[in-house]
């Protein structure tokens, strides 16, 4: 059975991807190394019991001691990164954390993994290392990295960290780019998660300037099935881009959630005239489009996305109606203090 280390396993895409695993790898056995900061909740893996094939040890991965002893410990066939401090608005506000953990833990882990040699280590990155797109064109795994806030060119300085320990240590990295996900267990400050919540609440459903910015909408477990065919067939030294092949323009995906929460609920008012454009917090950051080739993963490896759009976004809905204990159990005062100093006055 192989051991595989997954940093961040108590996050959105980490818990995603152990349940995945767990659900479909039988000779794979997990252990899931997080530091439970407030985006990190074990209540993500509710059902996944400890025993022969899953284990879970709290720690930094910026802790190289630590780090350290769970290498020696579980002498993993491999390692998947997901561990990352992972919204752009947190990042304008204190780039701090972003440097410690998406950086400096990167390097960490990857110096362990040279310490105590694994068959394979993969880098969980993003599509917003490549900057912004206008109206038209694609990134591929060849076009330049240009990110446009901290949290982009945190992500970039570690994937930069990984390829060159592939070359100078000959380490087994792989790198993964994936567009916007979503689906369960998403902590409520990322887009969809949020309009759900404050359109239940009756809240504003605040959208940044005319809500024109497009992303491409990929579902977690589309994101999972990927990340492992990578991490088992994947080559060592590329970068593989994930994208959903759904670009959506955010007011569209927030109109669409309206429509289908008060298709689900019987609302009788317009919920859509919750809709308020605000303030945009990143100005220059806030990158216009962002769009993957991701001919590579699918001629490789034969990867293609499942989920339709509308019915990702919808089972997405039947979730948090389903898990509303979930998520105002993982929303603290930090969470709320954090709403406020972004969406608070900026009309």
């Amino acid at each position: 059975m192989k051991t595989i280390i997954v940093t961040g396993g108590a996050g959105f895409i980490g818990s995603n991807f152990i349940r995945y695993v767990v659900s479909f790898s039988p000779d794979v056995r997990i252990v899931n190394y997080d530091k439970l900061t407030y985006a990190g909740n074990l209540g993500n893996l509710t059902g996944i019991e400890e025993g022969q094939r899953y284990r879970f040890v709290r720690g930094d991965i910026s802790d190289p001691a630590a780090v350290a002893r769970v290498f020696v410990e579980e002498k993993p066939w491999g390692v998947v990164n997901f561990a990352a401090e992972s919204h752009v608005d947190r990042s304008i506000l204190d780039a701090t954390p972003f440097v410690d953990t998406n950086v400096k833990g990167t390097h960490v882990l990857l110096e362990t993994a040279r310490r105590y040699p694994v068959e394979r280590f993969v880098q969980i990155s993003t599509d917003e290392v490549y900057g912004a797109l206008g109206a038209d064109g694609v990134f591929t795994e060849e076009s330049p990295l240009r990110p446009n806030s901290p949290y982009a060119a945190c992500k970039a300085a570690a994937d930069l960290i990984a390829l060159a320990y592939a070359k100078t240590y000959e380490l087994p990295v792989v790198i993964t780019r994936s567009s916007n996900n979503y689906g369960p267990y998403q902590f409520p400050e990322k887009l969809i998660p949020l309009m759900i919540r404050n359109a239940l609440n009756g809240k504003e459903l605040p959208v940044y300037g005319e809500g024109k910015q497009v992303r491409d909408w990929l579902y977690v477990e589309d994101n999972c099935r990927a990340v492992e065919l990578v991490l088992h067939k994947g080559r060592s030294g590329e970068v593989y881009n994930i994208g959903g092949n759904c670009e959506k323009p955010n007011i569209e995906v927030v109109e669409l959630i309206c429509e289908i929460l008060a298709q689900r609920l019987g609302e009788n008012r317009y919920l859509k005239e919750l809709i308020t454009f605000i303030k945009d917090p990143r100005g220059a950051a806030h990158d216009f489009r962002y769009a993957l080739d991701c001919s590579k993963i699918k001629g490789e490896l034969g990867w293609e996305p499942r989920m339709n759009f509308e019915e990702g976004l919808r089972r997405t809905v039947e979730w948090y109606l389903a898990n509303q204990v979930w998520v105002e159990s993982v929303i603290t005062g930090d969470y709320r203090a954090y709403y406020e100093r972004v969406y608070g006055d900026r009309r």
